[in-house]
C-alpha cells in the first residue's frame, strides 16, 4: 500500500496542501479547529512527512545535530536514544557528531557541520557545552543550540540549557558512605576538562566537611572516565599505609575498575572496602556485587534538551530545566569491618 501524501491529507481534511504544510511544520497561523482537522487526517492516514524533501524545499532542514566528546559507548547510545525519541515524535531528523572539545577552532568546525549538513540547530553535551568562548562564537554565527551542563542551579547566562546537579548527587553518595561509618573515603576523579568532575569532587568534599572529616589529598586521585584509570587509582589507594575503607569513583566505569582492583588484591567488597560509582550505567548493574551509584538518565536528559532545541527553532520561549541524579544503594557498600576482623590483602 502506497504511503499517504500531503495532498491525501489535504483532501481528507478539506483544506489546501499549503494549510497542511503549515500545520505539519508547526506554524501558528492556522485556526485551532482547522489544525485539529488536519491533525486528525494525519493520524487517520498515518502520514509521515518526507524530512529530506522538506529540508531541501525551505530554510529549515528539520534535522538537528547531537554533538559529543565522550568515549563511553553506553553514554553515546543513551544520548542517541533520547534524542531520537524527541526527533521521531516531532518529525525531525538527527545527525550524531563526535568532536574534539579542546580544539581551538571548535566553533568554526561546528558552524561548518551545521552548514554542510543543513541543520536547524545543535544539542551540545558536556564537555563541548562548557567551552564558553566557542559558545559565544556559535551564538554570533546565529546557530541555535541547547546545552547540557553540570551545575547546581540554573546558570542564567543567556544560553538555553538542561543542567544536572552532579554536586548534590556526589554529596548524597558521600553522606551514604559516612553514615555507614566510613571515615577514610577515597575519591577517583574523572577527566579534569569535564566540569562534572569538579562538581562531583566539590560534593564529596562538602559532605566530608559537614561530617567533620577533613579531606585528605592522598585519598583523591586524578584520572579519566575509564576502567583502567579506576583500576590504577584504586591500587594506589589500597597500597597506602592506611588505605581507605570506601572508594567513590567519579563514574561507574571508574568504580568498576576500582572493584576489579580490590578483588585482585584479595579484598572482599563490600566488607573489606565499599565502592560506589555514578551514573547507573550497565557497569553498575552488571558488576558483582552491583554498584551503589547515582542514577543519571542520560536518555531523558538529552530528550529534554532536544525538545527544548526544537521549540527554540520554532520560535517558542523555553525555560531552563534541572535534573537531580538519584542515589541508588546496592550491594557494593556496607559498614566497614572492625579493624580486628579486616582481611589481609593478598
Amino acid at each position: 500500500m502506497a504511503s499517504a501524501t500531503l495532498d491525501d491529507v489535504a483532501t481528507r481534511a478539506g483544506v489546501s496542501a499549503k494549510t497542511v504544510s503549515r500545520v505539519v511544520n508547526g506554524e501558528r497561523s492556522v485556526r485551532p479547529e482547522t489544525r485539529q482537522r488536519v491533525l486528525r487526517a494525519v493520524e487517520q492516514l498515518d502520514y509521515r512527512p518526507n524530512l529530506l524533501a522538506r529540508g531541501l524545499s525551505g530554510a529549515h532542514a528539520y534535522t538537528i545535530g547531537l554533538v559529543y566528546d565522550n568515549p563511553n559507548a553506553y553514554y553515546i547510545l543513551a544520548m542517541q536514544q533520547g534524542a531520537l525519541s524527541a526527533c521521531d515524535d516531532l518529525n525531525f531528523g538527527l545527525q550524531m557528531r563526535p568532536c574534539n572539545s579542546k580544539a581551538s577552532a571548535l566553533a568554526e568546525d561546528l558552524r561548518d557541520f551545521v552548514h554542510r549538513s543543513r541543520l536547524s540547530g545543535l544539542v551540545l553535551t558536556t564537555p563541548v557545552s562548557e567551552r564558553s568562548a566557542a559558545l559565544q562564537r556559535l551564538a554570533a554565527y546565529k546557530i541555535p543550540f541547547v546545552r547540557i551542563v553540570s551545575a547546581a542551579r540554573d546558570p542564567h547566562d543567556g544560553f538555553p540549557c538542561v543542567y544536572v546537579d552532579d554536586r548534590d548527587a556526589a554529596y548524597a553518595i558521600t553522606i551514604h558512605l559516612l553514615q555507614l561509618g566510613h571515615q577514610r573515603i577515597g575519591f577517583l576523579r574523572g577527566g579534569k576538562h569535564h566540569h562534572a568532575s569538579a562538581e562531583r569532587l566539590r560534593g564529596y568534599k562538602e559532605a566530608l566537611r559537614d561530617y567533620g572529616v577533613p579531606p585528605r589529598k592522598e585519598l583523591m586521585i586524578d584520572g579519566d572516565y575509564v576502567f583502567d584509570d579506576g583500576f590504577r587509582g584504586a591500587r594506589r589507594l589500597l597500597d597506602l599505609a592506611e588505605p581507605p575503607t570506601a572508594i567513590f569513583g567519579c563514574n561507574d566505569e571508574i568504580a568498576a575498575g576500582a572493584l576489579a582492583a580490590a578483588q585482585s588484591t584479595g579484598l572482599h567488597v563490600p566488607y573489606d572496602v565499599s565502592i560506589a560509582g555514578f551514573e547507573d550505567s550497565p557497569f553498575s548493574r552488571h558488576s558483582w556485587p552491583p554498584l551503589t551509584t547515582a542514577r543519571q538518565r542520560a536518555d531523558i536528559i538529552v530528550e529534554r534538551a532536544t525538545r527544548m532545541l526544537i521549540a527554540c527553532i520554532g520560535g517558542e520561549d523555553v525555560e531552563n530545566e534541572g535534573f537531580n541524579p538519584e542515589l541508588v544503594v546496592r550491594g557494593s557498600t556496607a559498614p566497614p569491618r572492625p579493624k580486628s576482623r579486616q582481611r589481609k590483602r593478598a
